[in-house]
């Protein structure tokens, strides 16, 4: 457990592990399989991520479906001294051929590979010669037909027991219900795998659901997004023209809004998701193809504009809000026609087996959605969890309705309220090392969060180190961030100290 907790304070600079975390992580570091099941933000990388920093001269192979995602993961770790790569059609002939001679010396902690990569046969004959010690298969769910997200490249996973039968494997995933998680152990072979089921109870999410009209729900977005002024939100449109259309009415109601969605440039898509992620623009708006892999803890609400098409999606979705722990709304406003015309679509889909389940997922979240019963009660049970309270105080039927929000402003009041200022010297210290950040996130080409968290700056803001051995005990740095951007930071402490407060009126 020592050794564990230094890893854990030098690399990743924590103090104490999450629930579960510790106990996966031995389980991978004994050679068991683990099926893990961990909400959005419940710190799941770090389970498979620790055991490869405390395996010298092996690899964790990390299976991924995103691109972003696999990027992210190795810049964050790069930040934290952890040798880390990926494989993917990002890379020209001549980098992937380093990449590959590099794995097989041991020179990676960990590999990032995307299914469809590692299902080519010469994958799997290179791999061979990489010293691997554990196959984690990231958003596992994806591997069941069962499943909200089923991919038929997560298929061919199956053959990597046969192909590699000494490796373990740990399937990782934020959302499987029961019979996926059976499916999972069961398609990728799992040995008695050690099962962790974290609580899918989100108790600091205020979940609202209400079937809305065009003109009621329009009131109601721009309503919660005044009450929510000043912090930040993502809104989620079932269509591309309903994320233009979004802003448009935002725009009119002077909230400013960015967009983000599968059609747009990859320059311009990246360039709008790290304004949102380092406060630069507040609310996004995005179809589905937001969210996989962003790690912004401070979001304060997330609202759907239409009926997700599952459960699983919802949960996954939603539970991008408050994932610092402190309270978010979390709003689905629905209307009829768009829940029609999610009908229609699954009534087009060919293979009637598939049909059949895009079906049970529609019955099941329009249950959700027109049921009576605790909104945090239903998904507990969805999922296969069963608690004993039965009102959680934190959703519409238990707090004995959809709660009135602040209502619009008439169309002639459009300026967006002041946010309530903070101390001066506290806002310009937060603020400095917010504008520093995002130098360094621009000059490194990495998101801004890859730096430093927001957390991370809130505690500095709070701690004032006033040294190196200080700055160390700052949960979130670790040993080679404080090592490269330590001084950075005290200077910038000691500049703003040493600057006279401004007089506010």
């Amino acid at each position: 457990m020592n050794d564990l907790l230094e890893a854990l304070r030098r690399y990743w600079g924590y103090s104490a592990f999450r629930p579960l975390q510790e106990r996966i992580a031995r389980s991978l570091l004994g050679g068991r399989d683990a099926c893990v099941v961990m909400p959005t933000g419940g710190g799941k990388s770090l389970c498979y991520q620790l055991p490869a920093v405390m395996l010298p001269h092996r690899t964790v192979i990390v299976v991924s479906p995103l691109i972003a995602l696999m990027q992210d993961q190795v810049a964050q770790l790069s930040q934290m001294g952890v040798p880390a790569a990926l494989l993917n059609s990002t890379l020209d002939e001549t980098e992937q051929a380093v990449v590959i001679r590099r794995a097989q010396e041991g020179m990676y902690r960990l590999l990032y590979l995307s299914p469809e990569r590692l299902g080519r046969p010469d994958t799997v004959e290179w791999l061979r010669r990489v010293p691997i010690s554990i196959f984690a298969i990231d958003e596992a769910h994806c591997i069941s037909e069962w499943g909200h997200e089923f991919r038929p490249d997560y298929r061919k996973l199956s053959g990597l027991r046969d192909r590699f039968p000494d490796c373990a494997i740990a399937a990782v995933t934020a959302s499987a219900t029961q019979p996926v998680r059976h499916d999972i152990i069961e398609q990728l072979k799992l040995r008695d795998p050690d099962r962790y089921i974290a609580s899918f109870h989100r108790p600091n999410l205020r979940y609202l659901v209400q079937e809305t009209s065009t003109l009621t729900q329009d009131d109601l977005l721009v309503s919660t997004l005044r009450k929510h002024t000043g912090e930040s939100a993502i809104i989620y449109a079932p269509t591309i023209a309903r994320v233009a259309a979004t802003i448009s009415l935002l725009q009119e109601n002077g909230i400013e809004a960015i967009p983000y969605h599968g059609k747009m440039d990859v320059t311009t898509r990246c360039r709008n998701q790290e304004r949102w992620i380092s406060n630069e623009a507040r609310v996004l708006v995005g179809t589905i193809a937001f969210g996989l892999g962003i790690d912004k803890a401070d979001v304060r609400t997330v609202i759907h504009l239409s009926l997700p098409k599952s459960v699983e999606q919802y949960y996954q979705e939603a539970g991008r809000a408050g994932r610092d722990g402190r309270p978010a709304d979390c709003l689905l406003l629905w209307r009829k026609q768009d829940a029609a015309l999610l009908a229609h679509f699954i009534g087009q889909i060919g293979d009637a087996a598939e049909r059949e389940r895009a079906w049970q997922r529609y019955h099941a979240i329009r249950r959700f959605a027109d049921s009576r019963v605790c909104r945090h009660l239903q998904i507990c049970r969805h999922f296969g969890e069963n608690p004993k309270w039965r009102d959680c105080a934190a959703c519409d039927i238990c707090a004995g309705g959809f709660e009135p929000l602040e209502a619009p402003a008439p169309p002639e009041r459009t300026r967006r309220k002041k946010k309530r200022a903070a101390p001066a010297e506290d806002s310009a210290l937060h603020e400095s090392l917010r504008l520093w950040r995002t130098r360094e996130s621009r000059e490194q080409g990495v998101p801004a969060y890859v730096i430093l968290h927001d957390k991370t700056i809130a505690e500095i803001c709070n701690e004032r180190p006033r040294s190196l051995a200080e700055l160390r005990g700052v949960s979130g740095l670790g040993e080679k961030k404080t090592e490269r951007y330590g001084q950075h930071i005290l200077e910038i402490l000691r500049q703003c100290a040493a600057r006279p407060a401004r007089r506010t009126s």
